[in-house]
């Protein structure tokens, strides 16, 4: 059966891998894809293949260039799609210590200006899945952080994504739209930017540098790989929305790795000799997050299936034989933030 689905943040990291993934496994589908195309979002994430000359939207891939605040152009193609899956976010937790207006703007009421379009136009809407973040828990309060875990956002990004989050919620709550929530664990794989650790160490080892690690290296994250992600998102398109309008659904590992652990395997995948340096802890930090995997494998019969050593061997391997990609980027790893003391750091 065709379907024609509405990828919002879509030339993003998890969204261009969800794009190419949807695009590949179903042949009868069509993706719209809307970007805005910041610093995060780049058209070579997109897959050239599947968009005709012009881009003049009779291809099974459609791009549109603009802001998911602007009403007008997201009712257009909300009308025209199935079901909506919500990326577009500003996503940093370092970048929103300094810059921290453009989140709320675009996480809070972007997010409002889609579910309002949703609401409209929710005879022909299926399903609208909304990508949150585990970072809205805050550090975790038991072993496993299940859905029920405490809200208690810890950056301005993990709170105007606890607002978006919430704000989804009510639409389900008020008006019973077909919504469900997923609070996504740490990404890691090909096309991630490199302000995000994983990329910024491999790239580091890759020129030879430096390794920089915040503090001790302790903090802890479940690391999801992108391609895991993609294939709990296919669950949940496809899966009876009955059981899921809603709901909140984790989606990790139940494994968490510190981040100087990272750091050390990436040192020996690589084979470099570059030091591992340490800088002041980030602001905001958040020590340990584990995600409990029971709701996603009674909802969706999903369960990660990438090992993080195995995942993290295939994105150095990515990032080995797209140098071209990320050279340009070089210089967004490392952005300065003024510490409570006073301090500025490069982080």
């Amino acid at each position: 059966m065709s379907k024609t689905i509405l990828v919002t943040g879509g030339a993003g990291f998890i969204g261009s891998n969800f794009v190419r993934y949807v695009l590949e496994k179903y042949p009868d589908y069509k993706v719209v894809v809307l970007d805005m195309l910041t610093y995060a979002g780049n058209m070579e994430n997109l897959p050239q293949q599947y968009m005709n000359p012009g881009n003049n939207g009779h291809g099974r891939l459609s791009f549109w260039y603009g802001n998911v605040r602007n009403g007008e152009l997201v009712d257009t193609l909300v009308s025209q799609c199935d079901t909506v899956v919500h990326f577009a976010a500003e996503s940093h937790v370092t970048r929103s210590i300094y810059d921290n207006w453009i989140f709320f703007e675009t996480d809070v009421m972007g997010t409002q200006v889609v579910s309002n379009a949703v609401l409209k136009h929710q005879d022909r809407i299926d399903r609208m899945i909304h990508i949150s973040t585990s970072e809205v828990y805050g550090t975790a309060r038991a072993e496993l952080m299940d859905e029920d875990h405490r809200l208690m956002p810890m950056s301005p990004y993990a709170s105007a994504k606890a607002g978006a989050d919430r704000l989804v919620y009510s639409y389900w709550a008020t008006y019973q739209l077909p919504m469900v929530i997923v609070r996504p664990f740490n990404n890691y794989g090909p096309y991630q930017h490199l302000e995000k650790v994983v990329p910024r160490f491999i790239t580091s080892a890759l020129l030879g540098e430096p390794l920089t690690v915040h503090g001790d290296g302790s903090a802890q994250r479940d690391w999801l790989y992108v391609g895991d992600h993609c294939q709990a998102l296919d669950k949940l398109m496809h899966a009876p929305m009955d059981n899921l309008k809603g709901e909140v659904i984790n989606l990790g590992t139940a494994r968490s790795i510190s981040v100087l652990e990272i750091a050390q395997m990436v040192k020996e995948m690589t084979g470099t000799h570059s030091p591992i340096v340490f800088v002041g802890d980030r602001p905001g930090q958040v020590f340990r997050h584990t995600s409990s995997t029971e709701k996603a494998r009674n909802l969706l019969d999903w369960q990660a299936k990438v090992k993080f050593e195995e995942g993290l061997e295939r994105t150095i391997a990515w990032y080995r034989e797209n140098r071209k990609w990320w050279e340009k980027g070089i210089w967004l790893r490392q952005i300065p933030i003024r510490t409570a003391a006073g301090k500025i750091e490069m982080h």
